[in-house]
């Protein structure tokens, strides 16, 4: 028999009968646990990369595992198919987004084939098909009706280079997160969804996801932002009005001097006096082109201007001018910002460069500070002075009787405030989810109706990458009837977040041949929650955050049961060659093409999996790869070396082993016991192949010629390859049918350790006096309590510390230590 391990022919030919067969293909199953599995979908760029390989080969490990330990698996794969680079492509290509968008898909499919990925493709789904984005706009429809959707002029983000919006998750220091071109603020008329009207349960449910990395946790508690204080109003001395501001340091309003106000705050044009008019336009155009996130950096150069008006401080009386401030933002808060400069470092620094006022609210215990002398505000607790009726009160605890006061006088109210906004999800691109909103003249905004849907994409359209979307300049597409009174009417140009179809797309995967509606509650409900998520924790605050925010909305509209789409949620590293994130702008991409056509799928998924844990980076080396094949190429001789031993081999006889057989057999099951607890518990992938890869040693090294040495190495080669089936699937199944099994791996369950066979005919023992090593002693294992302490006493190592001295105690860990304590 040809013994030579060809990895191609054999991964063509398992990939090929999976695919015929519909291996992996998930039903709902009542009498069976479901396990739902997802890695997060690709966007369709062309062709994979190692961090594809690593991220889906983790999720196919737990997929394969699972399967194998009875489970019914639903592992489904699609694509995160509209967006930019798509249109970008066609401009360059002048071509079509879809043709593009439809050949990567193709290819990469075909890629991800390739990897033996036990995916079920019958749920495949891609968000640009007019299948799925209908049921988009439906939910749409749907949030609209309910006020969860509106359109309202603000400020936004905005990319000169992308020519469109970006959500704040979606600037990544002060840059667009997709071309890096310095992001600028634009006044526009934009859609939002009101994730805020869920920021308390999303904040909540932070706390009740334990299968979520911490790091993640945070992140979202962080972006959420909850923070306790008051709303105050500050009168304006012309007008009969005030200037609301949100504050948690409310016991520091005696010493508020001035009035900071973001440059977008509405009131900035009412405040200017003529005679600051020029200087206020100017420094608002500065700002506005000014990235966001340095804005509130502690080390950027705090600027204002005057706007000629003033306000009266409600508790003291005092007059205070009135400033525009680049570190204030109108998305934090109410975009106006009492300044205390005593006691805030970014308001001392301001009030300083512009000859403010200081006033001290706050003296340190046994301290007197004094504004003239003071070089930095003074942040910490301390003792209230300058307040009135509230001087000697701790600071902490005037933060509560201020606040009671100002509510008490109808000055304020105790509020609760989010540093979490509405999720802005207009786009200016053609290559998106078309909104459903007609604009009337008569009747203003007009949805369309749901009998209407879906509002398609044209296919003729050009492409010139200039001016904007090609959806403003079609006009079969921009002109519509109005649905309510039929006069001429123009269609909303402006298409969706490409994150609005990933906050929903495992719900889909549920039930992706339903025709009538979006979602089969019945079938939604069998599968959801995810049970294990797997993706890069780059998504923290956007992917992640929207899915949660959309997941509870669908519940409150009925469509499913779950409050949480992912229970638990494993972030993996990044692939790391030559000190740097793999990327064709370092030179240091390895192909997995040209890797498999080397060495295999099979040595790909190895490699990748063994070299680090995963959610460790993990570090590129050919020679891991190379030893990786050889592993796999010794693994194929040991079962060719050993299949005539073990064809006539019976069953395990375990009351005729000799001390051989069982010392083989007990490596055997401790390997199973620790893969098993390595796959089921940590994912700790590398220690578990590491130990199948000691095991091969053995096996390899061990040589009998006793009477049940065939069965046990029959045991041990099945158990060999039963353990290495989910992370090398393809010659782990041709091993397997070698070996003479006739089901698939899939089929097969897992094997299970024999407990009596784990357990060690003889332990080694630490002795120590008063917790100090004095000697180590093997005994056989199972000895009881009071033998395993006179064995320690008597010997010899010993017995030289409990000469002259008294042995007052032997605390005794059976098989593990005896500490003798002696005084």
């Amino acid at each position: 028999m040809d013994q030579k391990y060809t990895p191609g022919d054999i991964e063509n030919k398992w990939q090929t009968f999976w695919d015929g067969s519909k291996t992996f293909r998930a039903l709902e199953n009542s009498e069976k646990q479901k396990y739902y599995l997802l890695e997060m979908f690709p966007y369709p760029s062309g062709r994979i990369h190692m961090g594809h390989v690593r991220n889906y080969s983790i999720g196919d490990v737990i997929g394969r595992f699972k399967r194998m330990r009875g489970y019914n698996v639903l592992h489904p794969m699609g694509w995160d198919a509209f967006g930019m680079p798509a249109e970008n492509a066609a401009i360059q290509n002048k071509s079509h987004p879809a043709k593009w968008t439809y050949e990567n898909i193709a290819y990469m499919r075909g890629q991800l084939k390739q990897l033996g990925l036990s995916y079920d493709w019958d749920r495949e789904l891609a968000t640009c098909d007019v299948a799925y984005y209908r049921w988009e706009q439906k939910i749409f429809l749907e949030m609209f009706s309910r006020g969860l959707a509106y359109k309202k002029t603000s400020f936004v983000n905005w990319c000169p280079k992308c020519e469109t919006v970006l959500a704040n998750e979606q600037v990544e220091d002060g840059g667009c997160w997709r071309c890096d071109s310095e992001v600028r603020q634009k006044e526009l008329d934009q859609w939002f969804f009101r994730i805020t009207d869920y920021a308390e349960e999303l904040l909540e449910w932070t706390h009740k996801l334990p299968g979520w990395p911490e790091r993640v946790l945070v992140m979202q508690r962080n972006w959420i932002g909850k923070s306790y204080g008051c709303e105050i109003n500050f009168p304006l001395e012309s007008v009969p009005r005030f200037v609301k501001v949100f504050t948690t340091r409310q016991d520091t309003v005696f010493g508020a001097t001035f009035m900071s106000l973001a440059p977008e705050h509405p009131l900035v044009g009412e405040l200017t006096t003529d005679e600051n008019k020029a200087a206020v336009d100017s420094f608002v155009d500065e700002v506005r082109t000014t990235d966001r996130s340095k804005r509130t950096a502690d080390d950027f150069e705090k600027k204002g201007v005057f706007t000629g008006s003033y306000c009266i401080n409600p508790v003291s009386g005092v007059r205070m001018p009135i400033y525009l401030a680049n570190f204030v933002l109108m998305d934090y808060g109410t975009g106006a910002v009492m300044a205390v400069p005593t006691h805030d470092q970014r308001d001392f620094e301001f009030a300083r460069k512009y000859s403010l006022p200081l006033q001290v609210v706050i003296q340190p215990e046994g301290q007197t500070l004094n504004t003239a002398s003071m070089t930095e505000a003074f942040t910490e607790p301390g003792i209230i002075c300058n307040s009135g009726r509230f001087d000697g009160q701790q600071s902490e605890a005037a933060k509560e009787t201020i606040a009671d006061y100002l509510q008490e006088q109808g000055l304020g109210t105790k509020t609760v405030n989010f540093r979490l906004r509405d999720w802005g999800i207009s786009r200016q691109r053609y290559w998106g989810n078309p909104i459903p909103v007609i604009y009337c003249d008569v009747c203003g905004v007009v949805p369309v109706p749901a009998e209407d849907l879906p509002v398609t994409l044209p296919v003729d359209v050009v492409f010139t990458g200039e001016g904007g979307s090609p959806l403003a300049r079609h006009e079969s597409f921009v002109n519509a009837a109005c649905p309510i009174c039929g006069i001429a009417a123009r269609r909303e140009t402006d298409t969706m977040d490409t994150f609005v179809q990933s906050s929903w797309y495992f719900l889909r995967y549920c039930c992706p041949d339903l025709l009538d509606g979006p979602l089969d509650r019945t079938r939604v409900d069998y599968w959801m929650s995810v049970n294990q998520y797997i993706g890069g924790i780059e998504h923290a605050v956007m992917h992640l955050l929207y899915a949660r925010f959309f997941t509870k909305v669908l519940r409150d509209m009925g469509y499913i049961s779950c409050d949480e789409p992912f229970i638990n949620l494993l972030t993996q590293g990044m692939v790391i060659k030559d000190g740097a994130k793999m990327s064709k702008s370092k030179g240091n991409v390895v192909d997995p093409d040209a890797l498999i056509r080397k060495y295999g799928a099979d040595t790909a998924r190895l490699f990748s999996l063994f070299a680090a844990p995963p959610e460790k980076d993990l570090d590129w080396s050919d020679q891991g790869v190379d030893g990786s094949f050889r592993f796999l190429n010794r693994v194929w001789k040991l079962i060719h070396d050993k299949l005539e031993l073990v064809s006539r081999a019976g069953a395990v006889d375990i009351s005729a082993l000799n001390a051989d057989e069982r010392n083989l057999r007990r490596t055997v099951h401790k390997t199973i016991r620790k893969v098993t607890e390595d796959l089921e518990e940590r994912f700790h992938f590398n220690t578990a192949i590491a130990a199948v890869m000691e095991l091969l040693n053995t096996l390899q090294s061990t040589e009998l010629s006793t009477q049940q040495y065939g069965a046990v190495m029959k045991e041990a080669v099945d158990s060999l390859v039963l353990l290495l089936a989910p992370f090398v699937p393809h010659i782990s199944e041709e091993l397997w049918q070698l070996l003479g099994h006739t089901e698939l791996l899939s089929s097969t369950p897992w094997p299970e350790y024999d407990r009596a066979a784990v357990v060690d005919e003889e332990v080694l023992i630490i002795v120590q006096v008063n917790g100090k090593l004095r000697s180590k002693i093997t005994l056989p294992a199972g000895m009881d309590e009071a033998a395993l302490k006179a064995k320690a006493l008597a010997d010899e190592k010993v017995q030289p510390f409990l000469e002259g001295v008294q042995v007052r105690k032997v605390i005794c860990v059976p098989g593990k230590l005896v500490n003798i304590v002696v005084g």
